[in-house]
């Protein structure tokens, strides 16, 4: 292997975060080489959206949860290339993360980007929106934290409207910050779908 390969594959290791203990929660110290507002990115895919947000945002700290192992190889690459201090990448389900694994009021905002709708009435018990994860999302946020969500199915975000409670969040005006585009938000636009887009903040 090359100095060249040797390093980016340092980096690339750096940025893909396999935690010492899955069963405590993470020191974010340890995490980030230094403390910083924190966006999580649920279902991170292949770290396009993620990876431009930390390149955009440096002053920002950013993680990345994603349970598919190409995907995360793909973000890890991406942001490797750009030597990026301020991302991590962790491969795991996304809601055992949030529950178990990151700090109660460690979050400033929580991106949910077109996750998969699981359309057919059969399956909608599979959505990752429900009231526990929205719950669980409350708490991971700290004060006057942001959620925020965009999906192209216009039922499943009137679903998810309806699942929030106004003692636990308030429906905002979207940040006036122009967001990267997903990956699957391009195929999207590029298809001329709506994009539908939900910003919550704590209610502390």
């Amino acid at each position: 292997m090359t100095e060249e390969n040797t390093s980016a594959a340092s980096v690339t290791a750096e940025i893909e975060l396999i935690p010492a203990d899955y069963f405590a929660p993470l020191d974010l110290t340890q995490v980030f080489p230094r403390p910083a507002p924190l966006e999580v990115d649920i279902g991170c895919g292949d770290g396009a959206f993620l990876v431009a947000l930390a390149e955009r945002f440096p002053e920002r700290n950013f993680l990345g949860l994603e349970k598919l192992a190409g995907r995360v190889r793909r973000a890890c690459k991406k942001a490797s290339r750009l030597a990026l201090p301020n991302i991590r990448i962790l491969r795991i389900e996304s809601a055992y993360a949030i529950q178990y694994l990151l700090p109660v009021a460690s979050v400033d905002v929580v991106h949910l980007l077109f996750p998969d709708p699981w359309p057919k009435k059969k399956h909608r018990r599979r959505r990752i929106v429900s009231a526990d994860f929205l719950t669980l999302v409350y708490g991971l946020l700290v004060p006057d934290g942001r959620f925020r969500i965009a999906t192209d199915q216009k039922n499943y975000f009137a679903a998810v409207r309806e699942l929030i409670l106004p003692a636990a969040f308030v429906e905002m005006t979207p940040a006036m910050e122009t967001l990267p585009l997903t990956t699957f938000e391009r195929h999207f636009l590029a298809e001329g779908a709506p994009i539908y887009r939900l910003e919550l903040q704590k209610v502390s």
